[in-house]
């Protein structure tokens, strides 16, 4: 039996539509994902950035809003989510219409009747189509290969440069029929390239859009050869690239998953049996084996 939390404060709106406050909030959130990804990947390049942005936005907020925002993230780093089919994309919940339609109309904050996270009502965005990755009845995948296919490796990306790397591997992943729209996954990961670019040490990038609903996390793998420049600012160059979408539900889970596949492939020995792939199953062979013991 579910309970209904008490209204959400709504101070600095002025009895007009929180969608300005809404979206600081999924900024906010987005900042604390990213920087929490940095973590994940070993990588302190950008803390002292984030961390400045981060204080920013909860300076400038309502005190009730900020105070509300920080006591859900400390139970959950998913503080505010977006509503899926009339579902909480947090919980899984389905939510009255009537509350559906009052986070739409977004004339105060509404949280979930059941996990009290914030929510709010997303545009339109791609979708992920759960019928590629198999049905409830069969038998879990170990490892990686829940959440990938030899159909999304690419041994020989044509891209050399960042954007259009994300683009050829962004409708590689619609081709094979994992996500229903490539221009809008597209948009959406260079959005997120444009907080902070997610090559990391190694040669290794990872590119991901989060909030992609109807299934579960998706990755595909590609690898160049002449090497990509992902970073404008930067001389290093990428050579493996995994391009993820992830939905609002497993944002933490792909945390640790970004972290098992940097313990992996931060060797050189791990980064060279990809680089020796030349087919997509070789690729695919190559991937499994390497992350059998960090990825479960």
């Amino acid at each position: 039996m579910t309970t209904t939390p008490p209204a959400a404060p709504t101070n600095g709106t002025n009895g007009n539509n929180v969608h300005p406050l809404l979206n600081s909030l999924v900024q906010l959130q987005e900042l604390v994902l990213v920087r929490s990804e940095q973590d994940a990947a070993m990588s302190d390049k950008h803390l002292s950035y984030l961390d400045e942005s981060i204080q920013s936005l909860l300076d400038a907020m309502p005190e009730d809003v900020r105070l509300l925002f920080q006591k859900i993230q400390k139970k959950d780093l998913l503080a505010i989510v977006p509503i899926s089919n009339n579902v909480c994309s947090g919980c899984g919940l389905t939510l009255p219409v009537s509350l559906v339609y009052a986070v739409r109309a977004a004339e105060k904050l509404h949280q979930c009747t059941n996990c009290a996270r914030i929510l709010y009502y997303p545009e339109v965005r791609p979708r992920r189509l759960s019928k590629k990755m198999g049905g409830r009845f069969e038998p879990r995948r170990p490892g990686i290969a829940r959440f990938s296919s030899p159909t999304l490796m690419m041994p020989n990306l044509k891209a050399t440069e960042r954007d259009k790397a994300i683009a050829e591997m962004a409708r590689k992943m619609a081709d094979e029929g994992f996500v229903d729209d490539s221009e809008k996954l597209i948009k959406e990961a260079l959005k997120r390239e444009a907080i902070i670019n997610t090559a990391v040490d190694y040669g290794l990038a990872f590119p991901h859009v989060r909030g992609i609903e109807g299934g579960g996390l998706t990755l595909a793998l590609g690898i160049s050869h002449k090497g990509i420049r992902a970073n404008p600012s930067e001389r290093t160059l990428t050579h493996i690239v995994f391009f993820i979408v992830i939905p609002t539900a497993a944002s933490v889970f792909y945390l640790r998953l970004l972290s098992g596949i940097v313990q992996t492939f931060s060797k050189k020995n791990e980064r060279e049996k990809l680089l020796a792939a030349k087919t997509p199953e070789e690729l695919w062979a190559a991937l499994v084996k390497t992350t059998r013991n960090t990825i479960k």
